[in-house]
C-alpha cells in the first residue's frame, strides 16, 4: 500500500481535537494578521489599530465559519468511511481554495482593489496558504507527540500494573509455601518452607521447630505453646498427634505400630520419628485421611 492511500491517524477527526484545532487556528490567524497585515488592510483603510483589529476578527469569524462547516463535513464522512491522506490532502487544498475565495471578494468588494481578479485570487490563496498550513502543521505535530505520550504511559502503566500484580502474585505464593512463627507477644520469629519443616515440640513455655537445613536435621527454639500454635494455624497443615508433639501432615511419610505405640515417619532420611498418642489418634487419622501418599503399617 502506497503511503497516501493509507489511513489518517484517527486523532486528527476527534470531535474534541477538531474544536481545539479549529480555536488555535483562528487564534493563530487573527495574531498573524494583525502583526504582519498579509492582505495590504492597514495601508488601504485608514483606521486605528482597535479598528483595525475587529476588522481583522470579523474576517477571521467569516474564515472560521467556512472551516467550521468542512470540518463538521469531514467528521460526519469520517464517521461512515475511514479518510485515507490523498483525501485529507485533497480536503485541505479545498479548504485553502474556499478561504482564499472568500477572502478575495471581501478585498474586491470592500476594499475596491483594481488588481485584476484572478491575479487578487492567487495572492489571496499563497496568503492564505501561509496562514492556514502553519497551524495546520502545529497541530498535527502536537496531536501526534500527545498520542504517542499518552501511549507510552499506557504502556508503562500496564507494565507497571502487571509488575506490581506479578509481585503481589509472587509474594502470595510464597506467603502460601510458608510456616511463620510467632512468639506469645505476636512477634514473628521464624519462617520456613512447608516443605522443610518436620514436627513441632513442645518444651515447658517454648516450642521447638525441628526442620530440614540442606536435608540436615535442625532446630529453633521460640517461646510460646502448642495449643496457640493450634488456635493461631488451624488449617495451616500442622496436626497435633501428642501432648507434646504437631507434625507437618504434608511431610508425614508412614504410621506404623511398634512396642511403644504409633510412630510417625517422615519424608526424609533423617530418621526421625514422633509417636502418636490414644488421645489425638482419631483426631490426627481423621485429618490425615484427607490427604494422599501416607503409608499405614498395621495401625
Amino acid at each position: 500500500m502506497l503511503p497516501w492511500e493509507k489511513k489518517i491517524p484517527y486523532y486528527l477527526t476527534e470531535r474534541k481535537n477538531t474544536v481545539s484545532f479549529i480555536l488555535f487556528t483562528a487564534l493563530f490567524a487573527l495574531v498573524f494578521i494583525n502583526i504582519y497585515s498579509p492582505f495590504g488592510v492597514d495601508k488601504r483603510l485608514d483606521v486605528s489599530e482597535l479598528h483595525f483589529f475587529l476588522y481583522s476578527s470579523i474576517v477571521i469569524l467569516i474564515g472560521m465559519l467556512v472551516i467550521v462547516i468542512s470540518r463538521t463535513l469531514m467528521y460526519l464522512f469520517t464517521r461512515y468511511r475511514p479518510m485515507k491522506y490523498i483525501v485529507y490532502a485533497g480536503w485541505i487544498i479545498g479548504e485553502i481554495l474556499v478561504l482564499a475565495l472568500v477572502y478575495c471578494l471581501i478585498q474586491w468588494f470592500f476594499l475596491q482593489s483594481g488588481d485584476n481578479f484572478m491575479l487578487v485570487f492567487r495572492k489571496t490563496v499563497r496568503t492564505t496558504a501561509y496562514i492556514i498550513l502553519l497551524p495546520y502543521i502545529i497541530s498535527w505535530l502536537y496531536l501526534s507527540f500527545k498520542d504517542k505520550y499518552t501511549t507510552l504511559e499506557k504502556i508503562e502503566s500496564k507494565d507497571t500494573t502487571q509488575g506490581i500484580t506479578g509481585n503481589s502474585q509472587k509474594k502470595a505464593r510464597m506467603a502460601s509455601s510458608m510456616f511463620s512463627f510467632h512468639d506469645e507477644k505476636g512477634s514473628l520469629k521464624f519462617s520456613i518452607k512447608k516443605d522443610d519443616l518436620l514436627y513441632i515440640e513442645a518444651a515447658d513455655n517454648y516450642i521447638v521447630l525441628h526442620y530440614l537445613a540442606n536435608q540436615k536435621p535442625a532446630r529453633y527454639m521460640i517461646r510460646n505453646t502448642l495449643k496457640r500454635i493450634e488456635q493461631d494455624m488451624p488449617e495451616s497443615g500442622l496436626v497435633r498427634c501428642h501432648r507434646s508433639y504437631m507434625v507437618n501432615i504434608d511431610n508425614v511419610k508412614v504410621i506404623r505400630k511398634e512396642k511403644e505405640g504409633l510412630i510417625i515417619g517422615f519424608e526424609s532420611s533423617s530418621g526421625m520419628t514422633v509417636p502418636i498418642s490414644k488421645t489425638y489418634f482419631d483426631i490426627f487419622i481423621k485429618r490425615l485421611s484427607h490427604f494422599a501418599g501416607v503409608e499405614k503399617e498395621d495401625v
